[in-house]
């Protein structure tokens, strides 16, 4: 199953490093961070793939990906 999930990244001067946000499981505030962008997409990608392996292994539904357009 091949789902795609939103990830904020964004700065945070007080703590100097990227913090990470998945938007669509919204119990976690921001699920990981990096010193740089890529060490932030990275951790983040392993983030999201431990939860929906937690989910599945617990039989818990997963959230429903979010969709975006631009105009």
């Amino acid at each position: 199953m091949n789902r795609k999930y939103t990830m904020v990244i964004q700065w945070s001067e007080e703590d100097n490093l990227y913090l990470v946000h998945l938007p669509e499981f919204p119990w976690q505030k921001f699920v990981t961070h990096g010193r740089t962008y890529q060490e932030a997409a990275q951790n983040g990608q392993e983030a999201l793939d431990g939860l929906i392996e937690v989910m599945q292994d617990n039989n818990q539904p997963l959230p429903e990906p979010k969709s975006f357009s631009f105009v």
